[in-house]
């Protein structure tokens, strides 16, 4: 466990932590109210400490200055977008089937002649209000 003093480091080493290991870097952030906290200045008085870990290694960051919390927000954002393109598991795509092929071949055919081709496969249903699922409720009769 490690404590860094510089935030630029810090920044730094909790990106390329994550680079190295995506699926097992965990980012924590805790906010600790100091016993002290001056009822005077009206605030509470606290530290910011964020920590980033794999298992093997272990930064931490503390501070109690609010100019850090922009360049807090950044890392957040940074972290997020990072977790949130990580490219998902690849999809096996099935080739066309021919029953959906003869549908397609049906209904091209019979827009030509102007009949209608029953199609197949599931329709879509419409329950409760606009397709909610919620019940309006009934108004109660006054006496």
């Amino acid at each position: 466990m490690v404590y860094l003093s510089n935030w630029q480091e810090y920044q730094d080493a909790a990106e390329a932590l994550y680079a190295a290991s995506p699926n097992k870097a965990r980012y924590v952030v805790k906010w600790k109210v100091s016993k002290q906290a001056d009822a005077a200045a009206g605030g509470a008085r606290g530290q910011l400490v964020l920590k980033i870990t794999d298992d093997v290694t272990c930064l931490k960051y503390k501070t109690s200055s609010s100019i850090i919390l922009n360049r807090f927000e950044v890392l957040n954002l940074e972290l997020a977008k990072r977790m949130r393109n990580a490219a998902p598991p690849p999809v096996a795509v099935a080739p066309a089937s021919a029953p959906a092929a003869s549908v397609a071949a049906a209904q091209a055919s019979a827009d030509a002649e102007g009949t209608d081709v029953e199609q197949t496969g599931t329709p879509v249903q419409n329950s409760g209000v606009a397709s909610g699922g919620v019940k309006k409720k009934k108004n109660k009769k006054k006496k």
